[in-house]
């Protein structure tokens, strides 16, 4: 063990040293650190959290990549059908990372009672959906069977439910507005099976989720016409490259569009947080760094004396800086652990009994969601860690000044 490292472990073991006008200070630079990292983590976790539940939501709804017909104007609407057999259909061949293919067909409606009326999209899907994303905002009731010969179970938000005073396995009237071949509004009744609530307004406002032949059959379409097809991945990080694979291996009557595309502003907003995120980490790594400065400097002006001595007994300038820098990562190495300690806590409070809740009209998510990696937490320490001993080289330089003769006289 070099002797720098063993006369900085001496100064940290020093109960006199621990008693004296540093020790607050020095409290407080540990207290900065942890609070600090305490932050960044919320942060990081928070703003993750909430990039990936909504676009989670959206996907769930939508799929990562929608293929419609060109002449499609408004992608909730289905109104030019496209021949279900494809090429690429059930399977894209030559493009990897794509979880599932599933067709659709949107038609817009209105859902009447006695009393009140509420105007609806009905998502007619098939066998090939991908049901996991409503499982898991289920409140009530089971997933429509679309295994039948012919089924009328729906799923239907619970916003909608509330407002028309519906219950589970209640019969709903439904009326659709006329089409190209039928100049007569077509009203049809639906059993409600399920029921779910996602915290998306936009979407649970008006979504209803059924057997894709009843909008077959509204339209009036063959089986092999469809509104759509939804394709969902593996890796949400890589939409943008798949999303113009997809568009190239599609036939050139058929347009792509991936969800970004779609909702633009809604991704340009939750964008803004990793804006945030940074803004944070900076603040609080300038506000750690600075209480750190001002601690290494405290524990310099308090051991004049030391330095003074060890200068005559032939330290160099260097060796002696780097007892204090010793020292001072001793201390942000405390500050990281109660940080990450007491961070991750509430980080993992907030994952499993869900405290904080929040707008779902502003926030599409009715309580906080968090998400954190192993590997955002190793960087976060490490980087803070780093910048914080960096900032503390160019104070360490005042031990430089310090003249034996001066600071060994008044011993």
């Amino acid at each position: 063990m070099n002797y720098e490292l063993f006369i900085a472990k001496r100064i940290i073991a020093d109960k006199k040293y621990k008693n004296s006008i540093s020790s607050p200070i020095i409290k407080i630079a540990i207290t900065a650190i942890a609070l600090g990292v305490i932050i960044m983590l919320i942060a990081i976790a928070t703003g993750a959290g909430l990039q990936h539940k909504i676009r989670d939501k959206i996907a769930g709804f939508k799929g990562h990549v929608q293929i419609v017909n060109y002449d499609t104007n408004n992608s909730n609407i289905s109104t030019v059908p496209i021949k279900k057999n494809q090429g690429f259909y059930p399977d894209f061949n030559g493009i990897e990372g794509i979880k599932n293919i599933q067709v659709f067909a949107n038609k817009a409606g209105l859902l009447r009672t006695k009393t009140d009326f509420e105007g609806i999209v009905f998502k007619g899907v098939s066998t090939d959906y991908d049901w996991t994303f409503f499982k898991e905002y289920l409140v009530a009731g089971r997933i429509p069977n679309l295994k039948l010969t012919r089924t009328k179970e729906v799923l239907l938000s619970q916003k909608i439910t509330n407002r028309l005073n519906l219950q589970l396995n209640d019969t709903i009237l439904a009326t659709f507005l006329k089409t190209s071949t039928s100049k007569l509004p077509s009203n049809r009744k639906y059993i409600i099976v399920g029921i779910y609530n996602s915290g998306f307004t936009e979407f649970d406002n008006s979504m209803m989720i059924g057997d894709l032949r009843e909008v077959q059959n509204l339209n009036k379409w063959s089986r092999n016409e469809v509104g759509g097809f939804e394709v969902l991945l593996d890796d949400f990080n890589t939409i943008e490259k798949k999303g113009k694979e997809i568009y190239s291996q599609i036939g050139a009557t058929l347009n792509s569009k991936t969800i970004l595309e779609i909702n633009p502003a809604v991704f340009e907003w939750i964008q803004l947080f990793d804006n945030n995120i940074w803004f944070i980490i900076v603040i609080m790594i300038l506000v750690a760094g600075i209480n750190m400065i001002t601690a290494l400097l405290v524990l310099i002006l308090k051991r004049v004396q030391m330095i003074g001595i060890l200068k005559a007994l032939g330290g160099t300038n260097y060796s002696i800086r780097k007892i204090f820098l010793y020292n001072a990562s001793y201390l942000i190495l405390k500050g990281l652990f109660w940080g990450n300690m007491i961070g991750l806590s509430i980080i993992f409070i907030q994952y499993y009994f869900k405290l904080i809740v929040l707008d779902p009209e502003t926030y599409y998510v009715t309580t906080m969601p968090v998400y954190i990696t192993l590997n955002n937490v190793l960087l976060l320490n490490i980087g803070t860690l780093l910048i914080s001993f960096l900032m503390l080289i160019i104070p360490s330089y005042i031990i430089t000044k310090i003249q034996p003769s001066t600071s060994i006289k008044f011993a």
